[in-house]
This record gives structure tokens, C-alpha cells and sequence, in this order.
């Protein structure tokens, strides 16, 4: 829920880009109705919106959905809305500008806490459980360096879907420490295989979509 529309547009691809639906309200009334007719896992809301602000739609949400967490994004240096915000229920604050990778992170955390049993996503044989970052395959431990779990999160996070290139670089980006090229993708991505694919050489979870990127099995 945000009055900025430049920023509710980069927020929406950016959640979208992620596999998640987004929609967005401007208003308190428009929000708080829809917290009414429909369920949602998350909210994230400003204080100032065109009509009405986001402590009321804050309290609708807890009305309406006690464990749905809710994140506020507030302005750096707005102390008071930042105390306000977490004394009515909000599970944490994002303060504005906002970097991508760190928001889409604390969303996920959020998530993971208020539903543990979503934090365990299985593709075949692989069981990957976000809360404890722990990874094995038909039972046994797979241990993985910090950038193959991100990999392989980013790959289950999105199982059923095409996963492009850039989704693979942005979460690869801040563990690998620079840009990663197509090549040392092609690396990263081999070596996964060989860890969790009981065939590296005829893979059927991490599926090459040529000329698209790749495709995750159910």
C-alpha cells in the first residue's frame, strides 16, 4: 500500500519477478475492504497514503488475519512511525529507499516465520528447508557452499516455472562478490547438478531450457 505510484510499480515487478502476486491499494478504504473480501500471506504498507493512512490498514489487518505478517516502509528518519508501526502488530520496518534484494529477503524471512511448514519445498528426491538451510536428497545431508544454497533456493522458489538467467545472477550476485558471467553461471550451475541430480549428465530437477534459462521439476 503505497502513494507513490514510480514506487508501487518497481515494488510490484519486483514481487512479481519473484513468482509472488502483488496488488496494490492507494486508499485506506480500498485496502481495508480488500483485507475483508480477501485473503492475503503479507502486506506491506506505508503510513501515507492518498486517503486514510497505513496505521488504520494495519489494524484491519490484524482484525482480519491475527498471524498475516505485516511490514511497514517508512522514511529513514521517521522514528515515530517506525515505533507506531511495530507497537500495533508489524512483524518489521524497510525503510525507503529500499535496496531489492535485502526487502525481497526480509519478506521471504517473514513468511518463513509466519508458516513454517512453507519453508520446506521438495523438487523429486530433494528436500530443501528454508528455516534451517538445510538441504538432502533421498534423506542423506547435501552439503552446500553459501552460493550453491542460494542457487538452489532460488531454483525451488520457482519449481513449475521457467527460471531466467537474470533471476539465477541477482541471487547468485551477492555471494559470488561480482558479476557473474554466462560462463561462470554455467559453472555454478554444473556444480549444483552434480550434488543434487542423481545423474548430472541426464538432469531431470535443474532442466536446461535452451536460449530461456532453466526449468524446475515438481
Amino acid at each position: 500500500m503505497e502513494d507513490d505510484q514510480a514506487i508501487v510499480a518497481a515494488l510490484t515487478d519486483l514481487l512479481e519477478s519473484e513468482g509472488l502476486d502483488a496488488v496494490a491499494f492507494a486508499t485506506q478504504d480500498e485496502a481495508c475492504a480488500a483485507l475483508r473480501a480477501s485473503a492475503f500471506d503479507i502486506a506491506l504498507l506505508d503510513v501515507s497514503l492518498t486517503q486514510g493512512n497505513g496505521f488504520a490498514v494495519c489494524a484491519a489487518a490484524r482484525d482480519a488475519a491475527p498471524q498475516m505478517p505485516v511490514i511497514f516502509l517508512t522514511a529513514s528518519d521517521d522514528e515515530y512511525s517506525t515505533v507506531a508501526g511495530l507497537d500495533m502488530g508489524a512483524v518489521d520496518y524497510i525503510t525507503k529507499p529500499f535496496r531489492p534484494r535485502e526487502l525481497m529477503s526480509r519478506i521471504k524471512g517473514a513468511l518463513r516465520r509466519a508458516n513454517p511448514a512453507a519453508s520446506v519445498i521438495s523438487v523429486g528426491d530433494v528436500r530443501l528447508d528454508a528455516a534451517s538451510a538445510a538441504v538432502t536428497k533421498a534423506g542423506a545431508e547435501v552439503f552446500l557452499s553459501a552460493l550453491e544454497y542460494k542457487l538452489l533456493l532460488c531454483f525451488f522458489q520457482r519449481k513449475g516455472k521457467l527460471v531466467t538467467r537474470e533471476a539465477l545472477r541477482d541471487a547468485v550476485w551477492e555471494s559470488a562478490g561480482e558479476y557473474v558471467s554466462d560462463n561462470a553461471l554455467n559453472v555454478y550451475v554444473k556444480r549444483l547438478r552434480e550434488k543434487i541430480e542423481t545423474d548430472p549428465a541426464e538432469p531431470q530437477i535443474i532442466v536446461t531450457a535452451r536460449g530461456l534459462g532453466y526449468k524446475v521439476g515438481e
